[in-house]
């Protein structure tokens, strides 16, 4: 246990995450009577002192100026101060240094419009935030590329629409998503999707004269509703919304154990235009551990049958570091995804979450150490790169292996827009179903604010409460409407 001590509690999520980062794995307490290691941080108006011992008598002690006077300044000052003793503690560097935040691409996004080169960006990351020379070069190529993405974006003028469809033929080891076995929820589908159509008609008025630029259906597993179920929602959704001039229209297909040729004719139907088939791993006895109830066949199976029904932009979404796998598996997955050449790929770095069935029965589920993740990480790069795809966006999770990322590859032309404007918070997102959380972008001479309004979690509580759900929208944007 890492007990965290502070006179004040002022950058405490800062310090914990670092402290996450340092212990992978290990609880975190404030004020903790008993502890493995304790780290005391006290401040005073511009400078910290902290104290770091251990329960073998191992003690470190630092101090320095900290600008609390600028509270961006101030952050960076004491995450500096407590890298370093906990890197000298440890005998460890991250990968990604003091940053802590999910969208590390930022920053160098941030520089770009202000006339910077990459280079900038680069030194920018290293001497600010200590971050390593290959993730300061990653995270600047990315930032490029999304800006080449992005460049033509209204977004004052444009939305973009989210549905959830929070159903899955199994719930896997790692998920801590709001997603509902098919088996057990089957006979409320329906209801659920006499809810969502609902929900989709009332809010198909809400954006006014912006026009949708991009459409994602995401879950759970979209493709678990029957090719019927899948129609009658896509029809529903091009009566309420003009989808003929949509940039993109993605279908999150996932499972492949869900995925059939008439479901995949029903998204050709309706001009669907990008899928994912995300297979996590090609070795079959880790998909048989986690949960997921399909074959590696399988996976390569859907992947044909998808291509045969003329889908030509299919991304593959894999999982570095899950429960007894090394860089030999990353290797074998990889061997068999630059087989299938898929137009992307996005690989996430395992992300121990909170209420995950892997996080809560941890003994039971070995994982890799943050070195043998970031080897698995560079062969998935490796990997990505022999199909000719680039990097094109990349965040970062609370409780990430290795401290690490997830990135998502593409082939030119085939990047997900979607995917950046909901990284890049530029844009505002109408989500719609279970669990979705709308995020309402306000750019006015004020500044720039983001601002949420988010449905129900239970499919229960969403099917009963779905007038509520579509007034909370209504209500917020009438209140906000002088300024969005």
């Amino acid at each position: 246990m890492i007990a965290l001590y502070m006179n004040r509690r002022d950058y405490e999520n800062d310090i914990r995450s670092l402290l996450m980062a340092f212990f992978y794995g290990d609880k975190i307490v404030l004020n903790a009577k008993e502890w493995d290691v304790c780290l005391d941080v006290r401040y005073t108006d511009n400078y910290t002192s902290l104290s770091l011992k251990d329960n073998k008598g191992q003690c470190l002690e630092k101090e320095g100026d900290c600008h609390f006077e600028d509270y961006r300044l101030g952050r960076n000052d004491i995450k500096n101060l407590v890298y370093h003793i906990l890197s000298e503690y440890t005998g460890m560097t991250l990968p990604w240094g003091t940053l802590t935040g999910i969208r590390p691409t930022k920053l160098p996004m941030e520089m770009y419009e202000k006339g910077a080169s990459k280079g900038d960006a680069i030194r920018y990351l290293k001497e600010t935030y200590l971050v390593s020379d290959e993730k300061a070069e990653l995270c600047a190529v990315v930032a490029e590329n999304e800006a080449e993405v992005l460049k033509n974006c209204d977004y004052d003028h444009t939305f973009s629409l989210y549905v959830g469809i929070p159903f899955c033929p199994s719930i896997c080891a790692y998920c801590s998503f709001s997603s509902y076995p098919l088996l057990v929820w089957e006979k409320q589908v329906d209801n659920y999707l006499d809810a969502l159509c609902k929900e989709i008609e009332a809010a198909s008025t809400m954006m006014g004269d912006r026009k949708l630029l991009t459409f994602y259906m995401g879950g759970g597993t979209p493709t678990s509703l029957s090719a019927l179920q899948m129609d009658r929602l896509l029809t529903c959704l091009e009566k309420y919304f003009d989808l003929d001039h949509v940039s993109e229209k993605t279908v999150e297909a996932g499972r492949p154990d869900s995925i059939t040729e008439d479901k995949l004719q029903v998204l050709r139907k309706h001009r669907i235009d990008r899928i994912s088939i995300n297979p996590q791993t090609m070795n079959q006895e880790t998909l048989d551990l986690i949960g997921r109830r399909h074959t590696t066949e399988e996976v390569k199976k859907a992947f044909h049958m998808a291509r045969k029904a003329g889908f030509t932009n299919i991304n593959m979404d894999l999982i570095a570091g899950l429960p007894g796998e090394t860089g030999r598996h990353m290797q074998r997955t990889m061997d068999e995804i630059v087989n299938l050449a898929p137009d992307s790929v996005t690989v996430h770095s395992l992300a121990l979450k909170r209420a995950a069935f892997l996080n809560q029965n941890r003994e039971q589920f070995p994982v890799a150490g943050a070195d043998e993740v970031n080897r698995m990480i560079g062969i998935s790069h490796e990997g990505a790169l022999a199909i000719g795809a680039e990097p094109y966006y990349l965040y970062r999770q609370k409780n990430i292996a290795g401290n690490l990322e997830n990135v998502g590859y593409a082939r030119k032309g085939c990047e997900g827009l979607y995917n950046i404007l909901i990284m890049e918070e530029k844009q505002t997102i109408l989500a719609l179903g279970a669990g979705a959380s709308s995020k309402f972008v306000f750019n006015s001479g004020d500044g720039h604010r983001i601002e949420r309004v988010e449905n129900v979690k239970s499919v229960k509580d969403y099917i009963e409460r779905i007038d509520e759900m579509i007034d909370r929208k209504k209500k917020f944007l009438l209140k906000s409407e002088n300024s969005f």
